[in-house]
């Protein structure tokens, strides 16, 4: 039998919350709706308590066994108790540290970069990928985001992820030459898996799936 291959272009990535109402159910019937790479699992804004490890490695082995890997945008030591793939670094503030504790082992991302300077400093530090956008954007944030994926697809080699908080969004970013796109939290509300099917087909079809 044929190996199946996966979908050619841009492979997505979701932005969740941990909060006690994320469930390991939803999160593995997400991941299995397209072609998802990775979870980058967010901290409430303003939560000062340290996440449950026991239950962000539930909510990581759902992912990972459909072969996604999970980031934690929060305290680089819970990757080794909670069984993550690594950190994303959401600001660029402490990047060159967590790089210095975690690599090669585990996957470092930059995060909520917004200028050309901050990513070409990201992306030589050794960043496993440079992304554009903060994990919760604000209205108006993407004509930058989108221009700078554009420019940094066509010059650089480490990988650059745009965030979508719609499907216009994610096709425009697919067809910019993201080598993945963030869905973001907005996006995914409410049916988590319908969400990332939908922007799966507009991976697929830019123009024709709406």
């Amino acid at each position: 039998m044929a190996q199946t291959q996966p979908p050619a272009g841009a492979r997505l990535m979701l932005v969740l919350t941990v909060t006690p109402a994320l469930d390991a159910r939803s999160v593995e019937a997400a991941v299995r709706a397209g072609d998802v790479a990775c979870l980058v699992l967010r901290l409430p804004e303003g939560s000062g308590a340290r996440p449950d490890a026991a239950h962000l490695r539930e909510i990581a082995e759902a992912a990972q066994r459909r072969e996604a890997a999970v980031l934690l945008a929060g305290p680089e030591g819970l990757v080794a108790s909670a069984a993550l793939d690594g950190v994303h670094v959401a600001d660029g503030r402490g990047l060159e540290a967590v790089l210095r504790l975690l690599k090669p082992a585990s996957i470092v991302g930059a995060g909520g970069l917004a200028t050309r300077h901050d990513a070409m400093v990201a992306g030589e530090s050794g960043a496993d990928y440079v992304f554009f956008g903060a994990l919760a954007p604000d209205a108006g944030d993407f004509p930058r985001v989108l221009d700078l994926v554009s420019w940094w697809s066509d010059l650089f080699e480490v990988p650059c992820v745009g965030i979508a908080t719609s499907l216009d969004e994610v096709g425009a970013l697919a067809q910019a030459g993201a080598d993945f796109v963030a869905l973001a939290e907005s996006l995914l509300a409410g049916n988590p898996a319908a969400a990332v099917a939908a922007a799966q087909a507009r991976i697929v079809s830019p123009e024709g799936s709406r």
